[in-house]
């Protein structure tokens, strides 16, 4: 499991390559949920998502040789988008097997970063080339499953704390719990006594499912978050979660999509679904902050396509 120090030494290996974003107040939230709020705008991170961090931290360990037989990664979502770009700059030849399914805005992306994209039928067809491609010598990446990822991301929490040293509670949603490990670690170590609220939408409860079971379980997301959609939560980032976790929640899907579209019209920003529920756990929350606390939403990433917020658009509205 990772520690502070592998997030401090994270946080100076990734910053010559990443871009430490914004963390904006806003007052439109603020007046509605009755506290102070503020956006961290990791949607402004390259590649449109925090997934960079990790990556980069990950191909920074690889030896000269590694770097040269390059890597391979499956992902679906902004994975691959942040390795590809990790790869391009850092100069790693890049394979990402991406399921035949995945929409097309994150395959042209993926490979305008420089990725060589393979199509496979499925995710174990996905996993099981990876293998083979070990097996010619590149080294595997993993999206969330790996300390290197975690420590990468847990670089968001000590930006947290040096723009807002206040900070008395983030909300962070959660796929593959990557990105939630990496932010217990970084800010339980030097805020304790912050609060750190978890969010899942209903048809991709890879967190909540493991809770209620207390060990990793095996789901299938039904989500139209998808870039919440993996099957297991990490076995590390389950425990931090079970020691440190202040509470656990699930929001509908409809109850995200309205808060995209509340995020776009009245905030400016378009966000994923998967960011725009931690605004949907806000505002289930409400009442349980008090007016001087400084809450802070993690938006995790903007890789929306028009086709689906469409296609969002004419589904029924949330209750």
């Amino acid at each position: 499991m990772i520690e502070i120090a592998d997030v401090l030494a994270a946080a100076e290996r990734i910053k010559p390559h990443v871009r430490q974003t914004p963390l904006v107040h806003s007052a439109t939230l603020s007046t509605q949920l009755g506290t102070d709020v503020h956006l961290k705008l990791e949607l402004l991170q390259k590649t449109g998502s925090f997934k960079p961090r990790g990556a980069f931290n990950q191909m920074l360990q690889l030896g000269a040789a590694d770097r040269q037989r390059g890597v391979v990664a499956v992902s679906g979502g902004n994975f691959a988008q942040g390795a590809a770009y990790a790869g391009r700059e850092l100069g790693v030849p890049c394979v990402i097997c991406m399921p035949q399914y995945t929409p097309a805005n994150y395959i042209e992306a993926t490979r305008g970063y420089g990725a060589e994209v393979e199509l496979h039928p499925d995710m174990p067809a996905c996993f099981a080339r990876v293998q083979a491609l070990q097996g010619e010598g590149r080294t595997a990446l993993h999206a969330w499953d790996n300390p290197l990822q975690m420590a990468g991301n847990g670089v968001i929490g000590l930006e947290l704390l040096e723009q807002l040293p206040l900070m008395t509670d983030l909300i962070v949603s959660v796929g593959g719990g990557g990105l939630l490990a990496g932010l217990i670690v970084a800010i339980k170590a030097r805020a304790p006594h912050v609060r750190i609220w978890a969010v899942e939408t209903e048809g991709a409860p890879t967190l909540g499912a493991a809770l209620r079971a207390g060990e990793v379980m095996q789901i299938v997301p039904k989500s139209l978050a998808k870039t919440l959609g993996a099957p297991y939560i990490a076995a590390d980032a389950l425990a931090l979660a079970q020691q440190h976790l202040h509470e656990y929640l699930t929001v509908s899907d409809p109850e995200a999509i309205a808060d995209q579209r509340f995020l776009l019209e009245r905030c400016k920003f378009l966000t994923e679904l998967a960011a725009a529920c931690t605004l949907s756990a806000a505002r289930r929350l409400r009442g349980r902050f008090a007016a001087e606390d400084k809450v802070v939403l993690l938006l995790c990433g903007g890789n929306e396509s028009l086709s689906n917020m469409i296609g969002y658009a004419n589904m029924p509205a949330a209750a």
